[in-house]
C-alpha cells in the first residue's frame, strides 16, 4: 500500500510540474511597417516550438503561442534581436538593427513619423 501511495505521489508531483504545450505570451516588439511584421514573425517561426506568433504594426504586441518543452520566451526574444528588432527585455545590436530595410529603422524619429502619416 505504502508503494501505491508513493506512485501517486510521484506521478502527481510529474504532473503538476509538466511544461505547458501551448504557453501564451505576449511582449512588446519594436517595429513600423508590414515588412517589419513579416521579418518579426519570420523570426519567431525559426525558433523550434513556436506555433503561433502575429505581431501588430499598430500595438507592437507579438502574441505568441510555443510549446514550453521546446523552447522559452528568453529565446524567442533573442531571435527577434538578432533580425534587428528591440524588445523591452533586449536590444538588438547595432549590426541586426543596421540589416533591416531603410524604411524599417524605427528607432528614427523620422521614420516613425513618416509612418504615422500612413
Amino acid at each position: 500500500m505504502k508503494k501505491l501511495i508513493l506512485v501517486l505521489l510521484m506521478i502527481a508531483t510529474t504532473v503538476t510540474f509538466a511544461q505547458d504545450k501551448n504557453k501564451r505570451a505576449s511582449l512588446e516588439v519594436d517595429g513600423v511597417c508590414m515588412m517589419c511584421k513579416s521579418r518579426i514573425e519570420k523570426a519567431c517561426f525559426k525558433t523550434k516550438g513556436v506555433k503561433s506568433a502575429i505581431w501588430s504594426v499598430d500595438t507592437h504586441e507579438l502574441k505568441l503561442i510555443f510549446d514550453e518543452n521546446k523552447t522559452d520566451l528568453a529565446s524567442i526574444e533573442q531571435n527577434v534581436a538578432n533580425v534587428g528588432h528591440d524588445t523591452k527585455a533586449l536590444k538588438a545590436t547595432d549590426e541586426a538593427y543596421g540589416s533591416v530595410h531603410d524604411c524599417c529603422k524605427y528607432r528614427d524619429e523620422e521614420v516613425q513619423d513618416d509612418h504615422k502619416k500612413d
